[in-house]
């Protein structure tokens, strides 16, 4: 009698059991056909955000690193120092340079001046070989007629125009000395703007290394949150090197969904989106369709697919659409780059 009892109350649980899973069945699969059919969906979707890379300005050995892990930064901390010997001594030689530069300065300002006095004393000296050559030529032209009227000898006159020729002879040499010197005046004159433009270029490598020497020191460009360390202290570095990557807090994040191209065909710029984040199965994030890529994925990898050679296969492709996500700020502080999402997109019909 109690094992009829039982049996029946087997097949009664077993009947209910039987029929709410059976119900359940039916809800699922309606609940699933209509969130398929009022939603393009895809689990091909990801938190991103901007990384800022920190790069290195100066190559040389690092001193210290002053992060850790994953560590908050400030914008100005310091994060990494670079030994600076070197580049103190070449800022050294730079500013010895420089200092001898603008020491020829007054050396050139001294030769002008010589110069400019060695102009006036041969000026001078022009002027007074002219006086004699016009003092000469007159005491010619005066034998000259003394000659032609038989007043004076032969012997004279020709004594006479000797002293002229070496009158003349004399004032040429001493205008050529003039230019010669005036020449050498302009040369020291065009060596001082010669000399002015090195003192320039001496100046820039001056601040040039300077530049290099606080370029030893690199410190966070905003406030953010570093990534993982990959440097060690004592390592050396090259110019333009990675040394981490930076997180900036205060720029906004998104989602990165690529729907397959049969599904995009109704979507449109502000469309509502909903997004579950494995991280967090218990909450929904909103956000809009901010834009749509070009082109397919696949274009953008190294070796993009061309059918045209070889055997043909079709594939779906992949549309990599953008997310504005639209929550509080509060609640997005808690996503970060790279979480895998699901992508819900209202249809509009």
């Amino acid at each position: 009698m109690n094992n009829n009892k039982t049996d029946k109350l087997v097949v009664r649980l077993t009947k209910w059991f039987g029929m709410t899973l059976f119900v359940g069945i039916i809800v699922w699969g309606a609940t699933y056909f209509l969130k398929g059919y009022h939603y393009e969906q895809t689990n091909d979707a990801q938190i991103d955000a901007y990384l800022s890379p920190i790069n290195a300005k100066v190559g040389g050995y690092i001193r210290k690193i002053y992060y850790k892990d994953n560590q908050l930064v400030k914008k100005g901390d310091t994060l990494v120092a670079i030994e600076v010997d070197e580049y103190g001594l070449k800022k050294d030689v730079a500013s010895a340079e420089l200092k001898s530069a603008h020491a020829k300065l007054p050396i050139l300002a001294s030769n002008e001046e010589t110069q400019i006095k060695s102009i006036e004393v041969i000026r001078a000296q022009v002027g007074g070989a002219k006086a004699r050559l016009n003092q000469q030529q007159k005491e010619f032209d005066r034998y000259k007629n003394l000659l032609a009227d038989e007043s004076t000898t032969q012997q004279k006159f020709d004594n006479i125009s000797a002293s002229l020729s070496i009158t003349k002879s004399d004032y040429e040499q001493k205008k050529a000395s003039l230019q010669v010197a005036e020449s050498k005046l302009h040369d020291f004159r065009v060596q001082r703007n010669a000399i002015q433009a090195e003192i320039k270029i001496k100046e820039a490598l001056l601040e040039r290394q300077e530049l290099d020497i606080r370029y030893t020191v690199i410190t966070a460009p905003f406030d953010g949150q570093i990534g993982k360390k990959i440097i060690q202290a004592g390592q050396l570095i090259q110019p333009g090197q990675t040394l981490a990557f930076l997180l900036n807090k205060a720029e906004e994040k998104w989602v990165m969904a690529n729907f397959k191209e049969t599904q995009i065909g109704k979507f449109k710029i502000g469309q509502a989106v909903s997004i579950e984040v494995d991280a967090f199965p218990n909450e929904k994030f909103t956000g809009t369709i901010e834009s749509l890529s070009p082109t397919t994925g696949s274009r953008y990898s190294l070796l993009p697919p061309d059918n045209a050679t070889g055997n043909f296969v079709k594939i779906i492709q992949r549309i990599p659409v953008r997310i504005k996500l639209t929550d509080a700020p509060e609640k997005l502080t808690r996503l970060s780059a790279g979480m895998n999402a699901n992508v819900y997109v209202l249809n509009d019909e």
